[in-house]
């Protein structure tokens, strides 16, 4: 599977960007019974707690990241994610783990074979 990137937002009502720097690790939660969005999901930091939510509106999520709602297909109930950009208003992290078993394994094309008769000799 191609990489798969997503864009956190709502680090306003938390901690702002404090926490968050290059590399660091992310737990994901779906949080299906949320009040405001059905396809929202939680991001956690370890002995942090909350620090935000996956973006699911154009307004909030970055150009060539998913929303919540379409990496819900992907992923299980818990992933993992990395930071990768920081921008002065978005963070954009990589999907690191936590795949459905049917998108966890590359999709390779066979390759092909070139026959005997193909061959020129000279």
């Amino acid at each position: 599977m191609k990489k798969v990137y997503v864009t956190i937002t709502g680090m306003k009502y938390y901690y702002g960007f404090n926490p968050f720097s290059i590399g660091k690790k992310l737990t994901c939660k779906k949080e299906h019974n949320n009040p405001y969005d059905s396809e929202a999901i939680k991001v956690t930091m370890k002995n942090i707690g909350t620090v935000g939510y996956i973006a699911n509106s154009p307004y909030t999520k970055a150009n060539g990241t998913m929303g919540a709602g379409a990496v819900n297909k992907y992923v299980k109930k818990k992933f993992k994610i990395r930071v990768m950009f920081m921008t002065s208003t978005k963070i954009i992290c990589e999907v690191i783990d936590g795949f459905k078993d049917k998108y966890s394994e590359e999709k390779t094309e066979p390759t092909d074979k070139i026959e005997e008769k193909e061959v020129v000799k000279f």
